[in-house]
Formats: C-alpha cells, sequence, structure tokens
C-alpha cells in the first residue's frame, strides 16, 4: 500500500522539526494532529493532498472534534492501549485541545507556504480558536508537605526525584531543562543554575534557596558515590533520565497520599506562590523563560478567590495605615 502525499509532507514535516530540537512531547503532538487531519480529510473528501485544503476543510474538521468524543479516533488505523477502557473515552474533546489542533495544523501549512510547496497559504485568514482559561491549582501547604515526605529517600530513584521535585517547586524550571544539567551548570556558591536547554533555544540562569543548595550538595555528593553521569539527575545506570520516567515517579508518590502532583504543576505553584508573595511579573517571566511578559501575565494571573484574598489581606491599604 502506497504512502499518501500528504503523509509523505507530514514526514518531512516532521524531519524539520526534529531538526530544530523539539522535545519529543512536541514532536508527537504535532504528528497525532497532522495524521488525525489527514485520516479526517482522506474519509470525508477522499483528499490526500496538501494542496487540495482549504479554510472550509479545517472549519469541517473543528465542527467534527467538536462533535466526536475524546479518543473515538486514532491517527493509526489500529488503535492500541484498549481507548474504551479509559474513564474519559467518549466525553467532549475541551476548547483547548482543539485550539492545540487548529494551531498545529496552521503551522504546518505555514511550513508549506515558506518552502515554496505551495503558492499561498490557504489557512493564513483561519482564526485561531479560544482555549479554555482554567483556574490552576495551587496546592496547600499540608498538600505539599505530604507530596515531599511521600518519597523513600534511602532509595536512588526516589532521591533524586525528591530533589527534583523541591528544585522544580524552588525555581520554576521544566522537568526538561533540569534533566539536561550536568554539574558544572551548578553553582553553588552563588546559589545559580543554568539552564542551557530551553524550550526557546535561549539560556538562562534560575536562583536556588539555602535549603535547596544544601540539598543539592547533599545530593552531588551522595550520587557520585554510585554513579560516574555527568548528568545531575541519572537513571540508575548513568544515562539521561527521560520525563515520563519524573512524571511516573511524581504520579506514584503523590497518588499514594492522595494527590495528583505533576513537574508542571509544581512550576504552577512556583509562580502564583512568588507573586502571590509579592514578587513581580518581568522577574517572574524571566526565570519562568517565557518569551515576554504578556504571556506570563495571561498564564498566572488567574487567582482563585482564596489567592485574591491573601493578596488583599496583604496589601490592603486601609489595613496597612495607621489611620
Amino acid at each position: 500500500m502506497s504512502i499518501s502525499p500528504f503523509l509523505i509532507e507530514i514526514d518531512r514535516y516532521m524531519l524539520d522539526c526534529s531538526a530544530k530540537g523539539l522535545s519529543p512531547k512536541t514532536l508527537k503532538s504535532y504528528e497525532q494532529t497532522l495524521k488525525l487531519f489527514a485520516r479526517y480529510l482522506l474519509d470525508n473528501f477522499e483528499i490526500d493532498d496538501v494542496k487540495s485544503v482549504t479554510t472550509e476543510h479545517v472549519r469541517a474538521y473543528i465542527r467534527s472534534i467538536e462533535e466526536r468524543g475524546k479518543f473515538e479516533v486514532s491517527a493509526d488505523e489500529t488503535p492500541v492501549n484498549y481507548p474504551e477502557r479509559r474513564s474519559d473515552f467518549g466525553k467532549p474533546v475541551s476548547k483547548t485541545t482543539i485550539a492545540n489542533y487548529v494551531r498545529n495544523i496552521k503551522a504546518f501549512y505555514s511550513h508549506l507556504y515558506s518552502e515554496q510547496l505551495l503558492r499561498s497559504n490557504p489557512l493564513r485568514d483561519l482564526k485561531n480558536v479560544k482555549p479554555e482559561r482554567k483556574i490552576k491549582v495551587m496546592l496547600e501547604d499540608n498538600e505539599l508537605k505530604q507530596f515531599f515526605r511521600s518519597f523513600d529517600v534511602t532509595k536512588f530513584d526516589q532521591y533524586r526525584d525528591w530533589v527534583i521535585a523541591r528544585l522544580i517547586f524552588d525555581t520554576g524550571a521544566r522537568i526538561g531543562e533540569l534533566l539536561e544539567a550536568v554539574a558544572s551548570d551548578i553553582d553553588l556558591r552563588g546559589n545559580a543554575l543554568l539552564l542551557r536547554k530551553t524550550k526557546n533555544g535561549k539560556q538562562r540562569f534560575v536562583y536556588y534557596s539555602e535549603k535547596t543548595r544544601k540539598h543539592l550538595r547533599s545530593w552531588l555528593a551522595y550520587k557520585d558515590r554510585y554513579s560516574d553521569s555527568s548528568y545531575v539527575f541519572p537513571t540508575n545506570r548513568g544515562s539521561k533520565l527521560r520525563i515520563e520516567g519524573v512524571e511516573r515517579s511524581f504520579r506514584l508518590r503523590s497518588k499514594d497520599v492522595g494527590l495528583q502532583v505533576t513537574p508542571h504543576l509544581l512550576r504552577n505553584n512556583f509562580a502564583k506562590r512568588y507573586l502571590v508573595n509579592g514578587g513581580d511579573l518581568a522577574t517572574l517571566s524571566r526565570l519562568l523563560g517565557h518569551a515576554n511578559v504578556d504571556i506570563t501575565a495571561q498564564i498566572y494571573l488567574d487567582f482563585a478567590d482564596k489567592e485574591v484574598m491573601k493578596k488583599y489581606r496583604q496589601h490592603s491599604p486601609l489595613e496597612n495605615l495607621n489611620i
């Protein structure tokens, strides 16, 4: 069976994305989105090439996503992992997911146009879907304590993951950025960590507390006794630790204490607590590695009522005046 011209262009695009150093998670998202779209076009319009697609095809695809449920369609001809057994199987697809689909498809067509594979970009004027803004979870102090205490720090892997968890919560670094770190990236005197391989490709420093400095020093001494790996957070065998491995570890540890804690949730909690405690958006944006302050504001100025109340009590004009 021959491969359709549409799928060939997807494969070429994915090679280009891989060459740009995009994360495996991002690459997987792009490829799944585009292959689902290609399958929809073939099944519903008998389109198997990129040049025949119009804005109306994408709009029809969006409507079909809104009408179908989660996991009812697979990018592969032979679905695996029994999606029908999932608790959210068949539930409505979120606006955020649809917005990601549209963004990925538009990026693909922008690439085709820039590579002069198309005379014009048929999706140039297609409006993006506005994603849902979900209030990010603010973990309570006792929940954080429960989570950190759930690690058995007498074991190499759990001790490592405990330090990673605390470092994310103390710096706001992305998990993928931390796993690239080598010993020379750490400045134990200046309480700074250089993140060399970042999401936007620009190196940046993040800074950590005295508590974290002590834990990092202890971890590095412990790690060097059992591993000669150059990575700060290697696997038991000394190789580079995968993001999925840390996510699984956090999932198991937090499940033990009735929570759902992920690396990204700890990053969110760093950012929200930084703002609640009086930090400014410009500095936070730099620490998080965002392209500009507007992105940071859009993501993190969605405080829940309890957090708004806390900030009010800290900054009430009347309460802080002796009148």
